[in-house]
């Protein structure tokens, strides 16, 4: 972005400096031949001058129109009306000046005249390059690889004549002959590139139009302007440089006259289809609107809605009425600018004779029934055509659309609604098995989201100490699951480790796991003894948890000053240890029971506090039964000794790295990706 405004303010810079070395070297060399002396500076340089002029202002568009890609057509269109209404403001105020200094030796100073003309030339050169950058993204909008080279030689045809004005290069009459009439096959092949135009509708093909004609009418001004003040000049000097001498002039003013033209002709022979194109595009738009109901609506009334909607403004119709029978929700009748009294004369009057509402399985189900209508006295409709709206092969309902002119619809009308109709079918028909995947879906949704507040509910970074490292991790076997471990700084040199499993699975399991969470962070706080915590955590959840529901779960406090660890099983599974300095690793089997198994004071009697002294290097395994109970094809379970030597192979690693070995041996064990119960584990790795 900031290059592509740096280039525009360069290039109008340029046009700026090279238009005023144009003039001043142009009135030098005209003023030396008046007075018979040597010009003080090259007679080419005008030329020159004149081409740097060209280039800047190219390039200043290029990047200002060409490569906006916000302009649409009446965008482009509007770019080249208001350069010209700003150069012809310009002029005529320039001209005015001129007036009004009246008959003075000034105004008919050929110095004088020569500045105002170079002045009008660098407008219309402006105005004609502005049309041009425009006519180009017009003629290669849709650009094919035939159209761009094409037009690539055009460019290149262009600069050459440019080259050849700048210098006065001396080529053969022939070349010069060919090379011209090149330019012009390439400006008629170029200019009957209207593709642009059928997009328009019949609003911005008028002011295309309007826009063209002032177009005109700018060219107009300054091609007068131009040549008459060239001649003024000319009647005085031989060396003026005059804007018909220069080719590459009249090749770009060739150009933007011709496709002017032909984009004139071309929108105005295009006004009367413009109509017809405008109602194709609101049935593509309708047809669509219909389609993607499905995605859109909420329920089939609005499906029935569009339909009726779509149906009358894409055929016209004066009034109209959709009848559905529906088993569940009974009879419903929508109407447009028809009463249900109407409706119901109509529906009877055709019963009466005996005239079925559409033809059940035709070619194109449809039944023109406006001649039944000449009957019935009293109705201002004369033009009736009936559609069914099928779902499965069963028609449940009638569309009519009605005309107060007699033979009003159409066969293209017919076929037109008819296709609306079957595709509304289709659309309800959709509806309602979607309906029946959202009531299956709904539960697997629920379930998704209680897995998103379960991810919530683990911690997102654990505690750390200088002492130790921790790594964990979880994963459910099904949408939500019940494993929950956390970590919690107690004070400077303590720290609260937990690893819990919920009894059950499902959303109920996360449930409780919330709740432990809750009962964790606020025990925890409290510096209490590992039993303690225990027995205070299994008297909340007498009050939470329903019959036969439990916790297991294992409570640590690691305290740094002292390297002991302290904890508290309650029927959890036993925890992995490693002792560096022996090598030995072991489980350490402690007594405890499940939170929430007993529900009396005895409680305090079924679990106790543990102590360890830990020592560098030491490793301690926290883990659920999902990883010791998984299962491979045979049958067998991974169990406590091949985790145990999971350990033992990666005792020399980071928590990190034992973590993720373990787990992708279990993997490796178990053979699939799909794991019955939920897999969760936390590796604490002391360091000193």
């Amino acid at each position: 972005m900031l290059k592509a405004k740096a280039i525009i303010r360069l290039s109008f810079l340029g046009s700026i400096i090279a238009w005023l070395i144009l003039v001043f070297s142009d009135i030098t060399i005209l003023y030396s031949d008046m007075k018979g002396l040597p010009p003080g500076v090259p007679l080419w340089l005008p030329r020159l001058m004149l081409d740097f002029f060209i280039i800047s202002l190219f390039y200043y568009y290029k990047y200002r129109i060409e490569r906006d890609e916000t302009l649409n057509f009446t965008d482009l269109l509007w770019k080249v009306f208001a350069t010209g209404l700003i150069a012809t403001v310009v002029s005529l105020v320039f001209r005015l000046g001129a007036n009004l200094l009246g008959t003075t030796k000034l105004v008919s100073n050929i110095l004088f005249t020569d500045f105002i003309y170079q002045i009008n030339l660098a407008l219309f050169i402006s105005f004609l390059l502005a049309a041009y950058t425009s006519w180009k993204r017009l003629i290669l909008y849709h650009k094919s690889k035939w159209l761009i080279r094409t037009w690539m030689v055009f460019e290149l045809c262009l600069f050459i004549v440019l080259i050849y004005d700048s210098f006065q290069i001396t080529i053969p009459e022939t070349a010069n002959t060919i090379i011209l009439i090149l330019i012009g096959l390439l400006v008629i092949v170029l200019s009957a590139n209207m593709r642009w135009v059928a997009y328009l509708n019949f609003k911005q093909k008028w002011t295309c139009l309007l826009l063209l004609l002032l177009s005109f009418f700018y060219l107009g001004y300054f091609i007068y302007t131009v040549t008459r003040l060239s001649e003024s000049i000319n009647a005085e000097s031989a060396t003026f440089m005059d804007f018909n001498s220069h080719i590459f002039n009249l090749c770009l003013l060739s150009f933007v006259v011709v496709y002017s033209n032909f984009s004139f002709l071309v929108i105005l022979f295009n006004l009367p289809t413009s109509s017809v194109f405008e109602q194709k595009l609101e049935e593509v738009v309708n047809f669509q609107r219909i389609s993607q109901s499905i995605q859109t609506e909420q329920n089939e009334e609005s499906v029935y809605n569009i339909l009726l909607e779509s149906s009358v403004s894409s055929v016209f119709a004066d009034a109209a009425w959709l009848e559905i029978q529906s088993s569940t929700d009974g009879h419903k009748l929508f109407t447009y600018k028809v009463t249900e009294r109407e409706s119901k004369d109509i529906r009877e009057h055709l019963k009466n004779h005996n005239i079925s509402g559409v033809l059940d399985q035709s070619s194109d189900r449809t039944k023109n029934l406006s001649k039944h209508l000449a009957s019935l006295k009293g109705s201002r409709f004369r033009s009736l055509v009936a559609f069914p709206i099928l779902v499965k092969g069963e028609t449940i309902g009638t569309l009519a659309l009605l005309k107060e002119l007699p033979e009003g619809f159409n066969k293209e009308m017919t076929r037109i609604v008819s296709a609306f109709a079957n595709q509304a079918g289709i659309s309800i028909e959709n509806f309602r098995l979607m309906e029946e995947a959202f009531q299956t879906e709904r539960y697997k949704e629920e379930l998704k989201i209680a897995k998103t507040v379960q991810k919530s509910l683990l911690p997102t970074s654990l505690e750390s100490d200088a002492d130790f490292e921790i790594y964990a991790f979880a994963e459910s076997a099904d949408e939500v699951g019940g494993d929950y471990y956390d970590t919690l700084r107690i004070n400077d040199h303590q720290i609260a480790l937990i690893i819990a499993d919920v009894s059950g699975k499902g959303t109920t399991a996360a449930f409780h796991m919330s709740q432990m969470k809750g009962i964790f962070h606020s025990l925890a706080q409290q510096e209490l003894d590992p039993k303690e915590f225990m027995e205070r955590a299994n008297r909340a959840l007498t009050f939470c948890l329903e019959r036969g529901s439990f916790i297991s779960a294992t409570y640590f406090v690691v305290d740094s000053r002292t390297k002991v660890i302290r904890y508290c099983r309650a029927g959890h599974c036993p925890v992995l240890y490693y002792t560096a300095s022996t090598g030995i690793t072991e489980y350490l089997k402690d007594k405890g029971t499940a939170l929430g198994m007993v529900r009396s004071k005895d409680y305090c009697k079924l679990v106790e506090t543990n102590e360890i002294k830990y020592a560098p290097g030491d490793i301690m395994v926290l883990y659920t039964d999902g990883i010791t109970e998984a299962k491979n094809q045979k049958g067998e379970e991974f169990d406590y000794d091949r985790l145990a030597a999971a350990l033992r192979e990666v005792t020399e690693k980071s928590s990190q790295e034992i973590e993720k070995h373990i787990i992708q041996r279990l993997y490796e064990f178990s053979g699939s990706s799909e794991i019955n119960d939920d897999y969760t584990s936390m590796t604490i790795k002391f360091k000193g």
